[in-house]
């Protein structure tokens, strides 16, 4: 059976950028591929012999076509995970610019800005069915393939991939999170003069932190309620959690929790990646 990957989501959100950097992993790639040909690809990439155990299969215009044939594969065994691209409409517009490439939609809707909420709109019944969502908003074509790499680069994984990400609650929600927590009830090292130039990541600034007491508490029974549900998760067939840890800015406490979160996660046995999106802002 094949390990097959159904990238989509908003056009101008990075797809060739994410098939480029899978083609590097030795994914067979197909591109735009006619819907009626589905069938046909996975058919023959199954056969003995083939080659092919890595397949990415990166949708075009007909996007929600494919959830029916999604649903086909896993029922003959295939590992299947739907991986959905995501962008702020003002970023999107600024790509569009800078490329000059007309948008799939304009024949149907008016403007620039519009056909990308039309086909937002159009695309947003299948988002939830994805197994990871990445908004690319904030990120180079460099950021998504080292977020690539380190989602896709191993072979084959059957355990829940974790990650622990910092954020500010300024520059916005992750549209990736599955769960998010809200750390400003802790005291913020920015208003001491000391500790502002630094990050969460410097031991002065995790030892303030983390030298609370609310802290601790906080991360120990968070701690033992990811010992309780991440197996849940696994058992479900949820291939990513993303746990989002917020702060106002994303400097400073939610990157120290987030760092002290996952490494508890990793003394006890649990793989878990950590991230750090407004960090340096």
């Amino acid at each position: 059976m094949a390990d097959i990957l159904v990238i989509t989501g908003l056009s101008g959100a990075g797809r060739s950028a994410t098939a480029a950097v899978l083609e590097d992993l030795d994914w067979y790639v197909v591109d735009n591929l006619p819907t009626s040909l589905v069938d046909t690809i996975v058919e023959l990439a199954s056969a003995p012999g083939s080659g092919i155990d890595k397949l990415a299969l990166v949708a075009g215009r007909q996007h929600l076509e494919l959830m029916p044939k999604v649903a086909r594969m896993r029922s003959e065994g295939h590992r299947v995970r739907i991986v959905y691209l995501d962008a702020s409409t003002r970023e999107l517009v600024k790509r569009y610019e800078a490329s000059r490439r007309r948008h799939p939609l304009a024949a149907e809707a008016d403007g620039l800005v519009e056909s990308i909420e039309l086909e937002r709109t159009l695309l947003e019944p299948m988002k939830g069915d994805c197994d990871l969502v990445i908004d690319t908003t904030e990120l180079n074509t460099n950021q998504l393939k080292t977020k690539l790499l380190g989602l896709f680069e191993d072979p084959v994984r059957e355990r829940l991939q974790i990650t622990v990400e910092s954020f500010g609650f300024k520059h916005g929600l992750p549209l990736d999170a599955d769960m998010v927590l809200d750390v400003r009830f802790l005291p913020n090292p920015h208003w001491d003069e000391s500790l502002r130039p630094m990050s969460g990541l410097d031991r002065p600034v995790r030892d303030f932190v983390l030298g609370e007491p609310d802290a601790e508490n906080f991360v120990v029974k968070l701690v033992e309620l990811l010992a309780m549900i991440v197996p849940l998760y696994a058992n479900e067939g949820k291939s990513y959690l993303t746990i989002a840890v917020g702060c106002t800015g994303g400097r400073h406490r939610s990157v120290a929790i987030a760092t002290e979160i996952a490494e508890r996660m990793r003394a006890s046995g649990q793989p878990v990646r950590v991230g750090h999106r407004d960090i340096g802002r």
